[in-house]
């Protein structure tokens, strides 16, 4: 469900980014409360077509009787509708609709020591991680690790500055700038898998990080894990989240080679369920908006994990699948925008 929310704040962040803060109203704080790392899906009508994109909240989570901080970091994208609108158009006073936090790229506070590599907007979630944690948990530590073209393209200069002074001894910050040269610091280039294998362990324990969160373009995140998984990390201790796709290519799960030459699927979205054949060629996700205008979907890419359902029988087929981690897609969740049916009947819940 989206709910029109009135916009408090416009803060122009680089040339190309912005943070929009969101009025929450009494009424709706505990919808919007988050956990760190969470996004929301914003909205808008134009020319009566629905544009829907997704974006972290960058704010730190509050608790009640706190009201909570609805902030999002946009970046600027060739062509995007939304961000092209929020950067150029987007006024203080204005209404934005949006959905309630979701997402499971999140950090429970907890006493630990974590660790994060991000690269350009991906700062946006961790920024909330970082902050939450280190403010709520005397015994947490966080060493983040960021990855920008330049100087003045870095996103949340300030906020980030502002940790490293708060939180000394337990905030360590290394930035690399991939073409710029810094006077201190990382030599300029890329963090690829080579490059991070050698700098992690000179930086900290690896072995000894509760968690690490890697967020940003695809590159990056696939290096970042190949550079962990040689340094011994465990699958369950790294958590990822694709803020951008740099080749095209993504994780394809298995399923029947061809796809039936009819299906049909049930649905059981918010306790109702429906069933519905399948056009040709359309995904799981669009036969359902056929019927249901409610069912839950953000960037349609892949990327998002809005659109994520249970799969309660049959076979499909997810042409790519950025969001969902290894343990999820096995225990048997898809991503409905991706998702073909690969057998003649297939039962998804979005309510699991």
């Amino acid at each position: 469900m989206f709910h029109p929310l009135r916009v408090r704040e416009v803060e122009r962040l680089t040339d190309d980014s912005v943070a929009v803060t969101l009025d929450v109203p009494p009424e709706l704080q505990e919808t919007f409360r988050h956990t760190p790392g969470q996004h929301i899906a914003l909205r808008r009508v134009v020319a009566g077509e629905e544009i829907r994109r997704t974006y972290s909240i960058c704010a730190p989570a509050t608790e009640a009787p706190l009201e909570p901080v609805l902030r999002v970091g946009i970046r600027l994208v060739d062509g995007g509708d939304f961000s092209t609108y929020a950067l150029k158009e987007l006024n203080v006073g204005d209404t934005v609709e949006a959905m309630a936090p979701t997402g499971r790229f999140i950090l429970e506070p907890r006493p630990g020591r974590f660790a994060a590599i991000v690269g350009g907007s991906g700062i946006t979630p961790v920024l909330s991680m970082a902050a939450t944690v280190l403010a709520r948990e005397p015994d947490s530590s966080f060493c983040l690790v960021r990855s920008d073209r330049t100087a003045a393209s870095t996103m949340f200069l300030e906020e980030v500055a502002d940790l490293k002074d708060r939180y000394p001894d337990r905030f360590q910050l290394v930035t690399a700038l991939s073409r710029e040269e810094q006077q201190a610091g990382l030599p300029s280039g890329r963090l690829d898998e080579e490059r991070l294998t050698e700098l992690l362990p000179a930086l900290l324990p690896v072995a000894e990080v509760d968690g690490w969160f890697l967020c940003g373009p695809f590159g990056l995140v696939q290096g970042a894990e190949r550079a962990l998984r040689a340094l011994g990390v465990g699958r369950n201790r790294i958590h990822e989240e694709i803020f951008h796709v740099d080749d095209g290519t993504g994780t394809v799960t298995s399923g029947a080679a061809t796809a039936p030459t009819s299906s049909t699927l049930t649905a059981t979205l918010d306790g109702r369920s429906g069933k519905w054949p399948v056009q040709d060629g359309e995904s799981l996700l669009e036969t359902v908006l056929r019927s249901r205008a409610d069912a839950p979907y953000a960037c349609k890419g892949g990327v998002c994990g809005t659109c994520r359902a249970f799969l309660v029988s049959g076979e499909v087929r997810m042409d790519r699948n950025y969001a969902l981690e290894p343990e999820e897609t096995e225990a048997g969740y898809v991503l409905a925008c991706q998702s073909h049916p690969a057998t003649p009947e297939v039962e998804l819940n979005f309510d699991r």
